[in-house]
């Protein structure tokens, strides 16, 4: 069982690496490796990513009022004006659409090499290939992305490349914002308005992953003690989660995203040397 302490730092860990594109996923499975801790588990991590998806709700409350109550006028009293908002909400849709059928079709074998059981040196060795892959394709898009459209420009087809990317991130190491913000980036689109779609397509997955996994939790039960460690858990993702949002935003509008692709290949580099020089073995 997770205790409080432990659920504090990876709650701290998911804030600080779920909206920046250096893969949480992965971040969530290293740290407890080099501290020596037992894997969390795939019903915390899951709790970790309620409490990010609160905190895109909470940063973006503004724009998911206007994408609700604009879609509700578009439909009921054909409101040209709200158009605009109706089409936002169809295309964060259909861009969740594939990672929602790959997680129900791969999320038990994903669990049980990553999340359940002991670490083992194919499953890191994997976390970096994830984390060295997704850094050389951020690269390459920042040199071939024009990056000059707005999300608005978008269609639904590139809508659909963008959520293919993003169900790429099932796989620790991958990043969901690391691939949906490539994809968005190698389509053109300015840095802020890549990293606000990437946020804004978050929610509506990890809503129906953190309704899967809350009933199978409820119907599972809890052990003793674990609502205290889940709550601390949800309570420092959604902290700091926010606090990550407002960073990134920012940063982007004057930085591009080598910086975090540099970070990922110095973190893959970083597994593969201690795994092959035994200073830490799985």
């Amino acid at each position: 069982m997770i205790d409080a302490w432990r659920a504090l730092v990876l709650g701290i860990v998911q804030g600080l690496t779920e909206f920046i594109p250096v893969s949480s996923s992965a971040h969530l499975i290293l740290v407890p490796w080099l501290l020596d801790w037992p894997g969390s588990g795939l019903a915390f991590n899951v709790a970790l990513q309620v409490g990010t998806l609160l905190a895109v709700i909470v940063y973006f409350w503004r724009n998911l009022v206007q994408i609700t109550v604009g879609s509700l006028r578009a439909l009921v009293l054909r409101s040209p004006a709200d158009r605009p908002w109706l089409r936002l909400a169809v295309l964060l849709l259909v861009g969740s659409v594939p990672a929602a059928i790959v997680g129900l079709a791969l999320e038990e074998p994903i669990d049980r090499v990553f999340h359940a059981g002991e670490r083992t040196t194919g499953s890191l060795l994997a976390i970096a290939g994830g984390l060295a892959v997704m850094g050389l394709a951020l690269l390459a898009a920042e040199h071939w992305g024009t990056k000059h459209r707005l999300a608005s420009s978008l269609g639904s087809g590139q809508v659909l490349l963008i959520g293919a990317a993003q169900s790429l991130a099932l796989m620790p190491g991958v990043s969901r914002s690391g691939s949906t913000i490539t994809a968005a980036l190698l389509l053109g689109l300015q840095h802020k308005e890549a990293a606000r779609f990437s946020f804004l397509l978050a929610i509506p997955i990890t809503f129906g992953a953190g309704l899967l996994e809350g009933y199978r939790v409820l119907e599972e039960g809890l052990p003793s003690g674990a609502w205290l460690s889940f709550a601390v858990g949800i309570l420092s993702a959604a902290v700091v989660g926010y606090a990550s949002i407002r960073f990134l935003l920012n940063f982007l509008q004057t930085h591009s995203t080598r910086v975090f692709a540099a970070y990922r290949m110095v973190i893959a580099a970083g597994i593969i040397i201690l795994l092959l020089t035994g200073w830490r073995s799985a």
